[in-house]
């Protein structure tokens, strides 16, 4: 099987597993172990199949699914996980992130097509029925910005806020107190979505998504890189497939405030 062409396929087999896991170290471990498995043989890459489905296929031989999902976590998403299976997080980050179809996705997973899509189906009444938050977008392409705020809304969250530059994030983010933050990389005044993020952490540990047209330059191993990452241009079941995981991960998320009846 050709390694460079499995090279460039590792990035996104990163994100994937960042995601899985819910955070970038142990994602990596992950991804590191199924390498290590291809190298010494203990792990087959079935060079019949396209090197990307083969790579991904080989990640789930290697990492044993009980530490994929985290079992022994005491905070967080504990209670969260149990009722959301694995498989159904699996199923879900593959076709919705990763843009596998069903049919790939079930030969990553040694599954049927038909329980992949029941799955990714499960998986996605589950999640958004358990999390509700309030949601920061900064953004400063007004349509973007609107797409992302539709997509935000058909998943039951409340958007507070969409700002365009860093300095109207961190105010927003500071009157809000949102429970996700969805994050451009280039804004409106040439800031850093980056920046604003990072300004926001420093008051408020709260997950961050970061949205870019160049994920490459995000994920190359050389240093602290994002857990969530959206590709633009985006597919909406991508967006609502990143912001469920990093609501599912997230310990304190911030919840919309209560409606009182009319």
């Amino acid at each position: 099987m050709n390694i460079d062409k499995l090279s460039a396929h590792l990035p996104y087999l990163r994100r994937y597993a960042r995601a899985l896991a819910g955070e970038q170290q142990r994602g990596d471990v992950l991804v590191q172990r199924a390498l290590e498995g291809a190298v010494t043989g203990n792990v087959r890459l079935n060079s019949d199949w396209p090197e990307r489905i083969a790579l991904f296929r080989a990640f789930h031989d290697a990492a044993p699914e009980v530490d994929m999902i985290g079992a022994q976590a005491r905070r967080g998403p504990d209670s969260r996980l149990q009722r959301l299976e694995a498989k159904a997080r699996q199923a879900l980050l593959l076709t919705a992130m990763e843009g596998f179809t069903p049919q790939e996705a079930g030969q990553v997973l040694a599954l049927p097509e038909t329980e992949v899509e029941a799955l990714v189906a499960r998986a996605h009444q589950d999640i958004e029925l358990a999390l509700k938050t309030r949601v920061l977008i900064i953004e400063d392409e007004p349509v973007i910005a609107a797409d992302i705020e539709a997509i935000v809304g058909d998943l039951g969250h409340e958007v507070c806020a969409i700002a365009t530059t860093r300095s109207e994030a961190t105010a927003e983010a500071a009157r809000h107190q949102p429970g996700l933050v969805l994050a451009d990389i280039q804004l409106a005044d040439n800031s850093s979505g980056i920046d604003a993020a990072n300004d926001i952490l420093v008051d408020l540990p709260v997950p961050v998504i970061f949205i870019t047209a160049y994920p490459e330059r995000l994920l190359t191993g050389e240093r602290p890189e994002p857990a969530f990452l959206i590709t633009k241009p985006f597919l909406p079941n991508a967006v609502k497939a990143a912001i469920s995981q990093a609501l599912f991960f997230e310990e304190d998320a911030a919840p919309a405030p209560h409606r009182a009846q009319a």
